[in-house]
C-alpha cells in the first residue's frame, strides 16, 4: 500500500509544471516547517535521502567484542601488560582495478605496514579500524582487487564499519558482512592465495572492548550524503543499542573502570570541503549520550578524502568538554580539497586543521590519554612509501582538555622511511 501510495504521488508531481531547478529546495530560503510539502518528497531536500536509505542489518550479537577474539589471549594480555595499546585509523581505501603496486591504497598500505616491529608484538599496531568504503565499484565480489590485493603485506587483522559505498546495493552489505561478520576468522574463497582471514564482528554496528580503549562503531547508512544511525526506514535498533551500550559503559566507568571511549560513523558530523557534515545525525548521537549520561572522548569518521581535525566544546555534567572530531578518510582515495581557512569556529566547534592528499592515523590510548597522530603518504623517487606526521593531539581522559602537539613546518621535516 505504501509503495503504491509513493507511486501516486510522484506520478502527480511529475504532471506538474517543470521545476527550475532539480530539486525543488534548492533556491528556497524559506525555513522547511514553513514550506508547502512537495507531493512524495517532503519539506527539505534532506527528506527525499531519508525515504530512501537502507534497513540497518540485524546483528549476530548486541555485546562488546573483546580484543582477545580478534588478536587472540596472548597478544591481547601483552598489550593489557604493557599499559597501552596502539592501532590504525583509516577509511575511504577501496580503489578499483588494483594493479598490486600501482596504487595510493598500496602506498598507504606499505606505509602503515612500516608501523610494526616483529620483534615488539605489544608495541604493535593491534589492529586496523577501517572507517567505511572498503569498496567502491558497484560490481558484487570485488574484495580480492580492492582489498586482499592491496591489504596482502599488511599484517595486522582489520576490522571496520561499513560505509554509504559498502551498503549502496543488499549484494555489497552482504558482502562486508561476509567477510566483517563472519561467524569465524578463516581465510575466505575469494581471497585466493593471499592469507588474510575474514573478520568475526557482531554485525554493522559494534562495540570492541579493548584494554584502555572502547570503540562503538555505528552505520551510518548507504546515502551519499548525509549520514544516519536511526530513522523510518532504517530503523531504531542500532539507536537503541546505542543507549544501552553507553549506558552500560557510564555504569562500569562509575565503578572505577575508565577507559578512553571512541564512537566511529562513516559519515562526518562536521566536514570542510569534498563532503557536507551530517548534523541530524550528530543530534541523534548527542541525544543517545545525554539520556546515557556519557560523551565520548573523541568521535572519528571518513567519507571526506582528507584529513580534518574539529575540536567542540560541549557542556555536560557541569564541565565543558573538549572533544575531537577527526576525519581520516584518505586511505585510498584522497587529495579532495579542504578548507584552508582555519582556525574557524562555528557555534559549538572549531575547525582546527585539514589536508589534502593521502594518509592515516596512528591511536596511543593509556589510562591517562589518547595520542591521535595523523600521518600523510606520499611515494619517493622509487617508489617507496614515505610518511610525514601532519597532525597531532594529545587527549586527557582526566580533564577532557585536548593538547595540540606542534609539528616542525613541512618542509623541514624529514619523512619517517
Amino acid at each position: 500500500m505504501a509503495q503504491t501510495s509513493k507511486a501516486s504521488d510522484r506520478k502527480k508531481s511529475a504532471t506538474s509544471e517543470p521545476l527550475r531547478f532539480a530539486h525543488p529546495f534548492y533556491a528556497s530560503n524559506t525555513a522547511p516547517a514553513k514550506r508547502p510539502p512537495q507531493a512524495g518528497y517532503g519539506q527539505r531536500m534532506l527528506d527525499h535521502i531519508a525515504k530512501n536509505l537502507a534497513k540497518i542489518p540485524k546483528v549476530k550479537n548486541t555485546g562488546p567484542m573483546t580484543l582477545a577474539a580478534i588478536i587472540g589471549d596472548t597478544a591481547a594480555s601483552e598489550i593489557q601488560k604493557a599499559g597501552k595499546i596502539r592501532f590504525h585509523v583509516g577509511g575511504d581505501s577501496g580503489v578499483p582495478d588494483v594493479l598490486d603496486r600501482e596504487t595510493r591504497q598500496v602506498m598507504v598500505s606499505d606505509a602503515m605496514t612500516s608501523d610494526f616491529n616483529t620483534t615488539d608484538s605489544a608495541g604493535s599496531p593491534a589492529f586496523l579500524y577501517h572507517l567505511g568504503d572498503v569498496i567502491y565499484t558497484q560490481a558484487k565480489g570485488n574484495y580480492l582487487s580492492e582489498f586482499y590485493v592491496p591489504y596482502k603485506h599488511y599484517p595486522g587483522k582489520i576490522v571496520g564499519i561499513p560505509g554509504n559505498h559498502d551498503g549502496e546495493t543488499p549484494e555489497k552489505i552482504a558482502d562486508f558482512q561476509k567477510y566483517f561478520c563472519a561467524d569465524n576468522q578463516t581465510v575466505p574463497d575469494v581471497a585466493g592465495t593471499i592469507f588474510r582471514q575474514t573478520m568475526n564482528q557482531p554485525g554493522v554496528y559494534w562495540l570492541l572492548d579493548a584494554p584502555l580503549v572502547q570503540i562503538i562503531g555505528l552505520y551510518s547508512n548507504c546515502a551519499e550524503n548525509p549520514g544516519y544511525i536511526s530513522g523510518a526506514v532504517p530503523g531504531n535498533d542500532q539507536k537503541k543499542w546505542l543507549i544501552s551500550t553507553l549506558k552500560q559503559i557510564a555504569g562500569e566507568r562509575k565503578s572505577g573502570n575508565r577507559k578512553a571511549l571512541l564512537i566511529t560513523t562513516h559519515h562526518p558530523p562536521y566536514a570542510s570541503g569534498g563532503h557536507s557534515g551530517s548534523i541530524d545525525m550528530l543530534h541523534d548521537i548527542d541525544d543517545a549520550c545525554k539520556q546515557a549520561g556519557i560523551m565520548p572522548d573523541v568521535h572519528l569518521s571518513g567519507h571526506a578524502h582528507s584529513i580534518q581535525r574539529y575540536t567542540r566544546k560541549v557542556p555536560f555534567g557541569g564541565k565543558v568538554l573538549q572533544i575531537p572530531y577527526l576525519i581520516y578518510g584518505c586511505m585510498g582515495h584522497g587529495g579532495q580539497a579542504v578548507s584552508p581557512k582555519f582556525p574557524l569556529t562555528q557555534n559549538d566547534q572549531t575547525y582546527e586543521f585539514g589536508y589534502k592528499g593521502w594518509g592515516y592515523a596512528l591511536v596511543e590510548a593509556t589510562a591517562q590519554a589518547l595520542t591521535l597522530t595523523a600521518y600523510g603518504v606520499d611515494w619517493d623517487a622509487n617508489q617507496k612509501a614515505i610518511k610525514t606526521p601532519i597532525d597531532k593531539i594529545i587527549v586527557s581522559l582526566a580533564n577532557n582538555t585536548v593538547q595540540a602537539v606542534k609539528l616542525p613546518p613541512a618542509g623541514s621535516r624529514k619523512p619517517k622511511q
